[in-house]
């Protein structure tokens, strides 16, 4: 095994951009192998100095997200991972937990996620289930999706407020009426929910 990790930050180290081949990887691996390998590649890969490899970790980590250790350590750990790529590909990997579960049957964790102390981990669920009602249960409650990425309005990592001001620009799309509801009731006493605003209602006709 260490010496297909060893192969991996080979060839996975010239990638510079995207993650395809990355995501590709860790599903066919995934799919060739028995969960318990699966799991100690995932964990041995995310060891890696290559980020790109500890990217496919991740991936993996997100098929094998029905254990609740792997999704408690993605929440914890992979969360502290300083390469943005990283964070990225964990917001693919908390997506995947909410498919496979089901989005109406996760919705404790995702609340829980959304209180989480590192920005990291709050930004995972606004990022990964964008387009959050292109997602089935949201998709038909529109308002579960907006009323939880307007909680985080005021947050205190910018990295946060523009993706929920982005993922809120989103859903204006197709739900103008009920994100131009939303924005009416924001005090916009701060900079801070300003910038959000004027993400979200990039799209919303006054």
């Amino acid at each position: 095994m260490n010496e297909y990790i060893k192969s991996l930050e080979q060839e996975f180290s010239l990638i510079k951009s995207g993650f395809k081949k990355e995501e590709k990887r860790a599903l066919d691996d995934y799919r060739s192998n028995d969960k318990e390998y699966v799991k100690r590649l995932a964990f041995l890969s995310y060891e890696s100095k290559v980020y790109q490899v500890r990217m496919y970790g991740v991936f993996l980590f997100g098929y094998l997200s029905d254990d609740s250790n792997i999704l408690t350590f993605i929440r914890d750990e992979v969360s502290k991972d300083d390469n943005w790529r990283v964070q990225e590909v964990l917001a693919k990997a908390f997506d995947e937990y909410c498919k496979n579960t089901g989005y109406e049957n996760v919705l404790p964790v995702i609340d829980k996620w959304l209180n989480a102390d590192n920005p990291n981990t709050r930004r995972a669920v606004i990022e990964g289930l964008r387009i959050w009602t292109s997602r089935s249960y949201f998709k038909e409650n529109p308002q579960e999706a907006i009323k939880r990425i307007a909680r985080l309005r005021g947050d205190a990592s910018e990295y946060v407020r523009k993706s929920v001001g982005n993922a809120l620009r989103d859903i204006s799309r197709k739900f103008p009426e009920l994100i131009k509801e939303e924005l009416k009731t924001w005090n916009l006493e701060t900079k801070e929910i300003k910038q959000v605003y004027k993400l979200a209602s990039r799209f919303v006709v006054e």
